[in-house]
């Protein structure tokens, strides 16, 4: 073998090795970028599953068990706002489902000890909200 086919052989080499490196990097690079992703959304799904089931208890007190200390309504805006300002990092969907929950509880609120209808009609959103994001979760990648 001469030494131009050499030459060329040893450039195809390089020349091949540095494609498959850059292709190998960007491949890596974007696996990283969507586990991250996944991770943002797969803790923020969690805190809000967590959030959300705190916000039935506080519902379940208020209104079945009269509670004005577990049930109080404060504590619902806290777990309502924070259960709206995680779903951001969920999706879009979710982010709209939070907030009509969040309209809902403004509006509800301060009848749960007295109207079965409007605590039904938010622990009905809530498990819409906990059913949806259960199955984000069952999509990623």
């Amino acid at each position: 073998m001469d030494t131009q086919a050499k030459l060329r052989s040893y450039y195809f080499t390089a020349v091949l090795s540095l494609v498959f490196a850059v292709i190998g990097f960007t491949y890596n690079a974007w696996r990283l970028e969507v586990s991250e992703d996944n991770n943002i959304v797969r803790t923020a799904s969690f805190e809000v599953l967590k959030e959300l089931w705190e916000l039935e208890r506080i519902i379940y007190a208020a209104h079945y068990d009269e509670d004005e200390v577990e049930g109080n309504p404060r504590k619902g805006w806290i777990q309502v706002g924070l259960i709206t300002d995680l779903s951001v990092l969920i999706s879009g969907d979710i982010e709209r489902q939070t907030q009509q929950l969040k309209r809902l509880w403004a509006a509800h609120w301060q009848d749960l000890g007295r109207d079965d209808k409007k605590a039904d009609e938010l622990i009905e959103t809530l498990h819409g909200v906990r059913q949806d994001i259960k199955q984000v979760l069952i999509e990623l990648d």
